[in-house]
């Protein structure tokens, strides 16, 4: 259970900084390479949002999974899989970005969701 609170907690930071980045916040420069240093354009800071739908219905995945909620019962055992994946993938994203600011900020991040996903997986 420890691990989906902890994922919650990253969640819940990842989320602040993506809402920041749709608002116009100029952290670019941790984000997409640091293709864009200072503030998102337009259509790369909708994207932001999208990121906060697929984190939200992570974490009703990871919620579900630890046994703290019912609502994805029936999506939790595959789903957690997704999740597993999805933050492989953006591990080695983070980790391999031009961006020194997004491997050392985000490369972390997601390392430690990535562990805590694959535990919740991984328990009976």
């Amino acid at each position: 259970m420890i691990y989906a609170f902890i994922f919650l907690a990253l969640s819940i930071f990842v989320i602040g900084f993506q809402l920041a980045l749709a608002f116009g916040a100029p952290w670019g420069a941790y984000t997409l390479g640091g293709k864009y240093p200072g503030k998102l354009p337009k259509q790369m800071r909708i994207f932001t949002l999208v990121q906060i739908a697929i984190l939200f219905v992570f974490n009703g995945i990871v919620w579900t999974k630890a046994g703290l909620s019912d609502k994805m019962e029936s999506k939790a055992e595959i789903g957690i899989w997704v999740v597993v994946g999805f933050f492989v993938l953006g591990t080695l994203a983070n980790f391999s970005s031009a961006s020194k600011k997004e491997r050392r900020l985000m490369g972390p991040l997601n390392i430690i969701a990535l562990i805590c996903a694959l535990m919740l997986a991984l328990e009976a």
